[in-house]
């Protein structure tokens, strides 16, 4: 049995007045990418300098204006890798470069030498002021650890004195989540004094959920807590960094913002320490589905995707948000079912909206295809055949005609597992259009007489050629009757359906024909295609005659 009994509840936060949860969303916060950083470090394998510069051009593509590139003065790699970006003029001047650093003079020293030549950069300053490191890891007290913020803000403060550019600081105070709002609030007062930061060049205070240490509610109250009880508020940019390790870091930061935090750091596909960082496209793409301009340029996750693993060597999982390979399949036959009907109604009714049941947006506006929507397994219905038919192929198979193909594709999938579209259509022609059977057209000709149709048949019945000419009240009907003057068998037309498949001049039609052996009761289809929609018509009996008495 698990022993619960050894972990105590963080406390959560007595704050009736809250406001966030009356609150939407509205726009895009600043977008603070940390895949070079947070992200690099937590990987098996760190990006060598080519995959770092790889990375940094498509975060600069994906539209990110804030990049914080490394931790230059931690090691010569993350030193060599931002002088390679400033001297190589790689970094466009609306793109702002941020670094991190510890509160300690001679780190700070490092990393102004870094950021030389850069017209503008934000230094990170950080130090942990939670209870619990307070107390075990670093051994202080309250002022102390104070303190280490308002020195670091102080050095910061004299070495910008001496760079030519602009120096916006960033101080975090680690573990916020673990920290005593009051005591949180007197450490950033403490630095917001000393930095004495403007509306033209605001402070940035950050504040990280390191850990995450309770439900998404509880940190959105910490931001709104602080956000109410900064002094000067218009002089601060409010920042989250969530990370993940209860599973809820897009949803603590989506309160976040509610709560009045106005930039996120995260990582592509939240990769990071641990579960990892909050992952920026996972909320950027929630946006877009709401109908907010995430004011990132990601119309193709395909090619996100591609760049992040090969640079990471991370596996996007397959049920991955937006970017997983089956995100967008359905397998279970009532969800394709529901599909299919909501891209019908969609398009019947000229909706601007896109309004389809299991897929909270096209696909296709991210850059994926409609062909894997619907993936047929044995617990497909179908639904999912009659779509992957359409969709793929431009099949409209009528509903009776849904059921007996389905079955078909059903005893496959169970012997197999999932059917791809191609074997689909494969099974399709095999069934339908080239059914090898006692029937086979040869020839015809068609003429009118009076209101009748009558028609010179030549075909083949079990390989023996046959002529027959015959007068009906039209093609199919003079069709079949010329069958049956030759060859005894009884048959009747239960329905019949056309529809072009393809646009243009060189279109061809394809005829459904649903036709009962009169003598066993026994009904099927039969399916033709041609340019010749006639043409296409009698193909389909002959296709139908061939599945009922082959």
């Amino acid at each position: 049995m698990l022993n619960y009994n050894r972990y105590k509840r963080v406390p959560v936060v007595d704050y009736p007045e809250r406001e966030w949860p009356n609150r939407e969303i509205e726009k895009a916060p600043i977008w603070c990418s940390v895949d070079l950083r947070d992200g690099n470090q937590a990987l098996i394998e760190p990006m060598v300098v080519a995959e770092k510069v790889e990375m940094f051009n498509l975060l600069v593509k994906l539209g990110f204006k804030e990049i914080e590139v490394g931790f230059p003065s931690s090691s010569q790699l993350e030193f060599d890798f931002l002088r390679q970006l400033i001297d190589r003029k790689l970094i466009p001047d609306d793109v702002t470069i941020q670094v991190l650093v510890q509160c300690r003079e001679h780190l700070l020293k490092r990393t102004f030498e870094a950021i030389k030549g850069l017209p503008k950069a934000v230094v990170h300053i950080y130090n942990s002021t939670s209870t619990l490191q307070r107390d075990v890891v670093f051994g202080k007290t309250r002022e102390e650890i104070k303190q280490i913020a308002v020195d670091g803000t102080r050095m910061v403060k004299e070495m910008s004195k001496d760079f030519p550019g602009k120096i916006q600081l960033e101080d975090a105070p680690v573990s916020s989540t673990g920290t005593e709002l009051d005591y949180a609030l007197e450490v950033c007062t403490a630095v917001q004094e000393e930095w004495q930061p403007t509306e033209d060049n605001k402070l940035i205070f950050n504040l990280p959920a390191t850990v995450e240490m309770n439900t998404p509610n509880v940190y959105a109250d910490q931001i709104e807590w602080m956000n109410k009880h900064f002094k000067n508020r218009e002089t601060i940019t409010l920042s989250v960094h969530p990370h993940n390790d209860r599973g809820t870091g897009v949803a603590a930061t989506e309160l976040a913002l509610l709560a009045g935090a106005d930039r996120v750091e995260g990582t592509l596909f939240g990769n990071g320490e641990r579960t990892g960082n909050v992952d920026i496209l996972n909320i950027a793409y929630n946006m877009f589905s709401q109908g907010i301009d995430p004011e990132l340029n990601i119309e193709n996750v395909r090619e996100i995707s591609e760049i992040y693993e090969r640079c990471t060597r991370m596996h996007i999982h397959e049920r991955h948000p937006y970017a997983g390979k089956l995100v967008f399949t359905a397998f279970s036959g009532s969800h394709q079912d529901a599909i299919n009907k909501g891209v019908k109604a969609m398009k019947e009714r000229k909706n601007p909206y896109w309004e389809v049941p299991y897929l909270p947006i096209d696909p296709t506006d991210i850059g994926r295809v409609y062909e894997p929507i619907v993936r047929i397994n044995s617990q497909s219905g179908k639904g999912g055949v009659a779509y992957v038919m359409e969709s793929c192929f431009g099949f409209k198979m009528p509903k009776g005609m849904q059921r007996e193909f389905a079955d078909v594709i059903q005893e496959i999938a169970e012997r197999q597992g999932e059917v791809a579209p191609e074997s689909i259509y494969r099974e399709f022609e095999k069934e339908y259009l080239a059914k090898e059977g006692p029937f086979q057209l040869v020839h015809y000709e068609i003429s009118d007489v009076g209101m009748d149709t009558r028609v010179a048949l030549k075909f083949k019945y079990k390989g023996e050629i046959m002529e027959a000419a015959n007068v009906g009240n039209g093609p199919i009907d003079a069709v079949k009757g010329a069958i049956l003057s030759k060859i005894p068998v009884h048959t009747r037309i239960l329905d019949y359906d056309e529809h072009a498949l393809t646009q243009g001049s060189k279109s061809k039609a394809a005829a459904y024909i649903h036709m009962v052996d009169l003598e066993s009761g026994r009904a099927t289809y039969g399916v033709g295609v041609s340019s010749n929609i006639t043409r296409a018509s009698i193909r389909g009996i002959f296709s139908a005659m061939n599945r009922l008495f082959s």
